[in-house]
């Protein structure tokens, strides 16, 4: 889900995905305080690329971080539905 949001911003020369994703954390940080919001708001400071290597990261860092993205509404529900179909279909591994 991370990459295809990823690509979804590469595609947008004007950005629009990251500037929802800053408007939806100052949101959250108003509404709802927390630590991961704050490591958030920090993060989207920065340039894109070192956004979009956070938001990739295959580590421990960017699975913890992706269970609190911001990064909510930027692909559509149909985009995001092919991409369950297409988990769901993959072989797991154990």
């Amino acid at each position: 889900m991370a990459r295809a949001v990823a690509e979804a911003i590469d595609r947008d020369p004007s950005r629009r995905g990251l500037e929802r994703a800053r408007t939806t954390c100052e949101r959250w940080r108003r509404q709802a305080p927390s630590p991961a919001v704050e490591e958030w708001s920090r993060i989207l400071k920065l340039e894109w690329e070192a956004i979009r290597h956070v938001l990739l990261d295959p580590g421990e860092q960017g699975r913890r971080l992706r269970q609190s993205s911001p990064f909510c509404g930027i692909l559509s529900p149909r985009e995001r539905w092919e991409i369950y179909r297409r988990f769901m279909s993959e072989p797991q591994a154990a």
